[in-house]
């Protein structure tokens, strides 16, 4: 199994975490020298806050743990591809590479959407990779979403 699978796989294990609380199932790692400093989930209902997005948790604690705003030497690993606020977020923090699994074309912010880090005003551009076990992150939201319709069709 490459590297990439394997923290893919630890960023997964994050969003079946999330996925089990009733949250929208995306994970992220946090790896720097080949070892996982920071991991987290997605937690907005569980804080209640709209930025509790898994990329800028395990963002905030990696910077936290090396004692440094700046994450030069690090990578993120994250199943779904981050959406604006969270590319933001990585270019501030100037995260050396995103490498992500699920192409998201509704709130995507790197390949889709407003492609963040291709713009004038962006700061720093990482080096991003997509379609790291792609399938096994888009099956996960595809589960998860279809559970909750499903639930909301029972309720009528």
């Amino acid at each position: 199994m490459s590297t990439q699978n394997t923290f893919m796989n630890e960023a997964l294990q994050e969003a079946k975490h999330a996925f089990e609380q009733g949250e929208v199932p995306v994970g992220a790692v946090v790896v720097r020298n080949n070892e996982i400093i920071a991991r987290a989930s997605n937690k907005i209902i569980t804080l209640k806050d709209p930025t509790a997005h898994a990329e800028v948790i395990a963002i905030r604690e990696a910077a936290k743990s090396l004692g440094n705003e700046r994450l030069i030497d690090c990578d993120l690993y994250v199943t779904l591809e981050p959406c604006a606020m969270c590319a933001g977020a990585i270019s501030l923090a100037r995260v050396r590479s995103v490498v992500f699994g699920a192409l998201d074309s509704k709130g995507g912010g790197v390949i889709h959407g407003p492609r963040f880090f291709e713009q004038e005003t962006c700061h720093h551009r990482p080096h991003v990779e997509s379609g790291v076990l792609a399938q096994e992150c888009g099956q996960l939201l595809k589960t998860f979403f279809q559970n909750l319709r499903q639930k909301k069709r029972d309720k009528i």
